[in-house]
């Protein structure tokens, strides 16, 4: 991977976007896209279309999610202390000892959660799952007047951002869920565009938002884009970790690739097609079963207006949803060669019908 993509995903990661608060995250992208794409545009919801070679009469969308999960202030006490409502779906217990950070309007306020110290917990609070209600947003304030001229009710929160590569090109960060796809899909585009060959079809990428309150924002766009066919990119269970059972959940490995889904969410052509784009061109990729309609991006797509001929393509990830989500660097890098190579071999002559 070259230095300037890199910096593009470390910098979509280390820019917050919970859901609903995205408009960040959303600018890198379209600053990103601006050398090679048609047409760049943000409509009503938030969702960023970069567009290349729009007119033609197959139209193709690749859409990855740049929302986060995240935490909203519901309230201040007479303290100073802050609590919150979740943006999406949290382990609280992932949040205990966290450092954290509001998204205030005169800048980042740095806080941290917490709860009760052990020592002084009871026997039977010692044996419950903690819950978000029961955990504070210490930011240090002195009292409520002190924390008001910070921070206001509806101000988003996120654990302490922040990029990390490991060994074996491994890399951790919160909101690789999924950054990683919205990475995906614009670097797609821009490989397609860079290789020389003439696209024959219209390719839509789209940093899709509030995919973590309920696939919201792949649901407008696909409608405002009305495509044929298209892909989503998002992060699926690595299982090559502890504790996880392979026969109930497969065998998904970081480092061995993107990983193609196949079910009834996805179209068997489009699958098919995918799959030819890997073996052609000897880019690594894992298989995966998804018996319904899965919790992606690419679930509203297949029923958008008529019906969508629509595939999932998904990165790897260890530990979702926590702080310390874990990917493979050279994943991502397939997979955008993956999907380059896909929509290069589309042409308004493609049958995807079953």
């Amino acid at each position: 991977m070259d230095a300037k993509p890199l910096d593009f995903f470390k910098t979509l990661l280390e820019t917050p976007s919970p859901s609903g608060y995205e408009s960040g995250v959303q600018q890198i992208v379209r600053d990103y896209a601006a050398p090679f794409a048609d047409q760049i545009s943000t409509d009503l919801h938030g969702n960023v279309i970069l567009a290349k070679n729009p007119d033609a009469p197959l139209r193709v969308m690749l859409a990855g999610h740049c929302d986060q999960i995240g935490l909203i202030v519901q309230h201040i006490d007479d303290d100073g202390f802050l609590y919150v409502q979740p943006i999406g779906g949290w382990d609280p217990e992932m949040l205990i000892g966290q450092r954290m950070t509001v998204w205030a309007a005169d800048g980042p306020v740095f806080g941290v959660i917490a709860r009760k110290p052990i020592h002084l917990l009871t026997e039977d609070e010692r044996k419950q799952v903690p819950k978000i209600k029961d955990l504070w947003l210490d930011i240090g304030a002195a009292n409520k007047e002190d924390a008001q001229k910070l921070v206001r009710i509806g101000d988003a929160v996120t654990v302490e951002l922040g990029f990390h590569e490991l060994r074996n090109r491994l890399a951790v960060s919160p909101a690789m869920d999924d950054k990683a796809g919205c990475w995906v899909v614009c670097e797609a585009m821009r490989r397609a565009c860079r290789s020389g060959k003439t696209l024959r079809c219209g390719l839509f990428a789209v940093s899709t938002v509030q995919e973590e309150l309920g696939l919201r924002g792949a649901r407008t766009s696909a409608f405002g884009i009305d495509p044929q066919v298209g892909v989503a990119v998002d992060v699926t269970h690595a299982t090559d970790c502890p504790t996880i059972e392979k026969k109930e959940e497969g065998d998904v490995r970081l480092g061995r690739g993107p990983v193609i889904h196949r079910g009834p969410n996805m179209n068997p052509k489009v699958v098919e097609h995918l799959i030819g784009a890997a073996q052609s061109n000897q880019i690594g990729y894992q298989l995966a079963a998804s018996a319904r309609a899965t919790g992606t991006d690419a679930n509203v797509m297949q029923v958008n207006r008529a019906g969508m001929a629509t595939g999932l393509v998904s990165i790897p990830n260890r530990y979702m949803h926590s702080p310390v989500e874990m990917i493979s660097l050279d994943d991502i890098d397939q997979a955008a060669n993956l999907l380059a190579r896909f929509v290069e071999q589309l042409s308004d002559a493609a049958e995807f019908t079953p």
